[in-house]
């Protein structure tokens, strides 16, 4: 009897940014960076969201440089 892994019919998570064409992250894109952060402004991983390795570094900077302009708060407003 042959072993199959324990989540063999688990999809694995497709790059959203790769899948619609963007070459680069834009800070000022508020609406997609709060996709990528949970209601209390932590940034999500990418195991969570599917973001490939090299676009999971352009959110990551892409966040930061919007709370640091002042365009996303870097905490939730309880």
């Amino acid at each position: 009897m042959s072993k199959t892994p324990y989540n063999s019919n688990v999809r694995s998570k497709k790059c959203p940014f790769k899948i619609a064409g963007v070459k680069d992250v834009d800070y000022k894109d508020i609406e997609t960076l709060k996709n990528f952060t949970t209601e209390r402004g932590k940034i999500l991983p990418r195991r969570i969201t599917g973001v490939s390795a090299l676009f999971q570094r352009k959110l990551t900077k892409a966040i930061k440089r919007a709370r640091q302009v002042a365009i996303m708060a870097f905490v939730a407003n309880d």
